[in-house]
């Protein structure tokens, strides 16, 4: 009696801390409070202030992005450059805004490769879900610009380096088509290399 006693105990806390463990408990504790997040009219006023006016294609770009992801916890705004021949680059700077605390200047390059050709300028509005701490922002997230989603001249692409998802909306002038992989290296100093 004794035994079977001893070995169902462990069992039991073992079985407790797997579903604990699993990576829907692990998100739910890594979610961001409800008073530390955007609401999609917030979001829609501060695209307004940076891009000077919401056009019907950044709004429907920005309700998209809220139905597959649901209420970001920060934001970039900021301005990008891109090439590519084949072979592609993108240099990019702005501000990381949060709810709590003030803005923090990132910047951000990458190199991309693919079927790929010409260039453009863009402002830049990043929603970003998830993001711990600012530290944590600042590393490469893997981009796959060919699952782009455009309306309206403003394209739509995600980025994720473990549970922190990036949606950057761009909308500029230029030409830049085709599809490539690469990454995009958030930094808190500007360099010309762009690993």
């Amino acid at each position: 009696m004794h035994v079977t006693v001893r070995r169902t105990i462990p069992l039991a806390l073992t079985a407790a801390l797997l579903v604990a463990l699993t990576p829907s408990a692990r998100a739910q504790e890594q979610a961001p409070a409800e008073e530390d997040t955007y609401e999609q009219n917030e979001i829609l006023q501060k695209a307004d202030d940076f891009f000077g006016a919401t056009t019907e294609g950044l709004a429907k770009a920005i309700e998209k992005v809220f139905a597959d992801q649901g209420k970001p916890n920060a934001y970039v705004t900021g301005e990008e450059v891109s090439g590519a021949i084949g072979i592609g680059v993108r240099y990019g700077e702005g501000m990381l805004n949060r709810k709590a605390g003030a803005p923090t200047k990132v910047y951000w390059q990458g190199p991309s490769i693919g079927f790929d050709f010409g260039g453009n300028a863009s402002k830049v509005f990043v929603l970003i879900y998830r993001l711990p701490d600012t530290e944590s922002l600042f590393q490469r997230f893997p981009a796959v610009d060919g699952s782009l989603y455009v309306v309206a001249g403003v394209g739509v692409n995600y980025q994720q380096s473990g549970d922190i998802i990036l949606a950057p909306i761009r909308t500029g002038i230029g030409l830049r088509a085709g599809v490539n992989i690469g990454y995009m290296h958030y930094t808190k100093k500007y360099s010309w290399i762009p690993l």
